[in-house]
């Protein structure tokens, strides 16, 4: 079933094989915006994003574009997902009141995934199961974003009511892989996007300049100094955190 959840989880899958949709080599720089009825602070920080890419090989730093505790990058190839974290302040922070775990290192991490191309046939089939959710292409609806045509795409997503909360996509086809895991295998690279924040709040990225050929080898290379842990070892530590967070709040 499609749920939504942390990246570091959502593909800890077998391995799969995707042949590269385009040989598009560049870097896709956004601004990020307060776009609801409710205005919102974006951290300067925040308030700009990029993705560097290079053929089916992805790669940012980007908050708008990470998920999950800690994480500070994630680097897509294919279907193969590598992010990193760093928990090095909870853990250290834990510790601190006593906490032990089996895990010695520092909490900076890396977590390697692979995902099957098979696990997203199904984005395209209405699902209206509650927290489920698909796609609808509607590549009749076009528009141009920072010069490039960009197609429409609807993520449909249904409550335990059973009402849609439907979220538009505008996606290039030419950039990026053919199942982009960076964004739940959306069929290409997100150029505009809101999302709802809630209370009437909202934020949109949008692409604002498309650089093309801007990349190298060394800007797809992840940092050093990072410990790299099994799916049992990280599923492990993650309990353990759960834990000591539990009962320190007891306290």
């Amino acid at each position: 079933m499609k749920k939504i959840i942390m990246l570091a989880a959502a593909f800890a899958l077998t391995m799969g094989s995707l042949m590269a949709q385009n040989n598009f080599k560049g870097i896709v720089k956004y601004k990020v915006e307060s776009t609801g009825s409710v205005s919102m602070t974006i951290p300067e920080e925040a308030a700009t994003a990029e993705i560097k890419v290079d053929g089916d090989n992805l790669f940012t730093k980007s908050p708008i574009f990470l998920s999950g505790m800690g994480t500070e990058c994630v680097l897509v190839n294919n279907l193969r997902t590598t992010t990193c974290m760093d928990l090095s302040g909870l853990i250290g922070y834990l510790r601190s009141n006593g906490s032990e775990f089996t895990y010695q290192g520092s909490g900076k991490l890396i977590v390697k995934n692979e995902a099957k191309e098979s696990d997203f046939d199904s984005l395209a089939i209405e699902d209206k199961e509650p927290g489920h959710f698909y796609y609808e292409y509607v590549d009749s609806e076009t528009k141009q974003i920072a010069g490039q045509t960009a197609y429409k795409m609807v993520r449909h997503m249904y409550d335990d009511d059973g009402v849609d909360h439907p979220m538009v996509f505008w996606y290039a086809k030419e950039i990026g892989p053919s199942i982009n895991i960076l964004f739940s295998g959306i069929k290409g690279m997100p150029l505009e996007c809101t999302m709802d924040a809630g209370e009437g709040r909202a934020i949109t990225y949008t692409a604002t300049e498309i650089v093309k050929g801007k990349v190298k080898e060394a800007d797809f290379l992840l940092p050093d100094g990072y410990d790299t842990l099994s799916d049992a070892e990280l599923e492990e530590l993650f309990g353990q955190l759960q834990e000591e967070i539990e009962l320190l709040s007891e306290e």
